[in-house]
């Protein structure tokens, strides 16, 4: 027989569902997969439960039912002082995944370039090569994670056409400074490219980092696509809400090419996201503020069994070094022993580059409850503990 698409057959199973059914099978903590573990607002889930019962349960509008893009217009302007018409500025989608697919349906064509930040999030790179566009990758390197300008300067070029920008940016935890962002729209602004700007993690920042949307820059509102997820900012990413802004004319075709993807997200969940943007100061700081304190207690709990833990500024993830544990393997053995042995799954970073990475990092979700992540890191030092002879016999 004729074989698939040669793209997607050599893909497979992503690192992801691997790690994450490994956990299931040995009864492992799962701080691979970034999902919390207890639901969202209440107030949000009994929105959506009241509105499928209030006679709205067929097609909503192509775009989004009004209230939630009148309430993603109005969350751009509150929280950064992005003017956009609901109208005709805001597209509602099947999640962010959705989003970034369409945001680069709509804007590329065969043999345009697109400018990727490694690491990078998985599904970046093969939609880019299923449209027919030619990735430039530009490299972060750990532990600073800081922006390499010669590098990201010289992956632009005559056929470049847009940037993919993950900011605050998994896994690294970075939230790009804007200088790094003003320096990027400089770059876009001379080679009159667009940005597809991947902005989940938007609320989820801590130790008074500031989220700044390159679409907020001088000349960079007609150029961007910025993209929100009702998953993450309201704990509820089994939704799978996502929501475009974008200019006017990319707006219509961003909307033809969701079209043909989804066509359109449930209304009720739709109706219920609406209220959750409209929550007060409160719940927007308050999730922040205890993810921080997640975040903290799990870098403590790996620093004190010796990972070297890197900092991170947003995001549900922190990045550890394991090589001063004496593991001799690389990080995809790593994150399988730990998950076969002690019982905690973790996603090897390697997995977020497209070629030869950095192999002694993994990467630990922090979304969870205080308990699970006590009892993470009580397996993880009974773990080391336990190896640490072994490890000294060794060398």
């Amino acid at each position: 027989m004729k074989s698939p698409n040669q793209l997607l057959d050599a893909i497979g199973t992503t690192i992801f569902t691997v790690m994450s059914a490994l956990a299931v099978q040995h009864g492992a903590i799962n701080l691979g997969q970034g999902f919390p573990d207890t639901d969202g607002p209440a107030d949000i889930i009994d929105a959506a439960a009241n509105a499928l019962r209030d006679g709205r349960n067929q097609y909503p509008p192509l775009a989004g039912v009004p209230e939630l893009r009148q309430a993603v217009a109005a969350a751009n302007d509150r929280f950064y002082g992005i003017k956009a018409d609901p109208g005709t500025d805001i597209i509602v989608t099947s999640g962010a995944t959705e989003a970034i697919t369409a945001c680069l349906m709509a804007l590329l064509d065969p043999g345009d370039e697109v400018v990727l930040i490694e690491p990078l999030y998985d599904t970046y790179l093969p939609v880019v090569k299923l449209l027919g566009a030619v990735p430039r990758l530009v490299r972060l390197n750990p532990p600073d994670w800081v922006l390499p300008r010669a590098d990201l300067e010289a992956a632009f070029g005559p056929r470049t056409k847009l940037l993919l920008l993950n900011s605050p940016m998994n896994p690294t935890g970075k939230v790009f400074s804007a200088d790094e962002l003003g320096f990027i729209a400089g770059l876009l602004a001379r080679h009159d490219a667009y940005a597809v700007c991947d902005e989940v993690y938007e609320h989820l920042i801590f130790d008074g980092a500031k989220h700044i949307p390159l679409m907020s820059l001088p000349r960079m509102r007609e150029r961007c696509a910025r993209i929100g997820s009702a998953g993450k900012t309201f704990s509820l990413t089994g939704w799978k809400v996502g929501y475009i802004t974008a200019p006017r004319h990319l707006a219509a075709i961003i909307a033809r090419a969701h079209q043909n993807l989804t066509f359109t997200t449930p209304p009720n969940l739709q109706r219920a996201v609406a209220v959750g943007l409209a929550k007060d100061d409160a719940y927007f700081e308050g999730l922040a503020a205890d993810l921080a304190a997640k975040r903290d207690c799990l870098s403590a709990g790996l620093s004190a069994i010796g990972f070297q833990v890197l900092p991170t500024a947003g995001s549900y993830f922190v990045t550890a070094d394991f090589s001063p544990l004496g593991f001799a393997g690389d990080d995809t053995a790593f994150c399988r022993q730990i998950t076969e042995h002690a019982g905690v799954a973790a996603i090897p970073v390697s997995a977020f580059y497209a070629g030869e990475a950095p192999r002694h990092y993994a990467r630990f979700a922090f979304c969870k409850r205080d308990d699970v992540l006590d009892e993470a890191i009580s397996r993880l030092s009974a773990h080391f503990r336990a190896t640490a002879p072994l490890r000294a016999a060794g060398d």
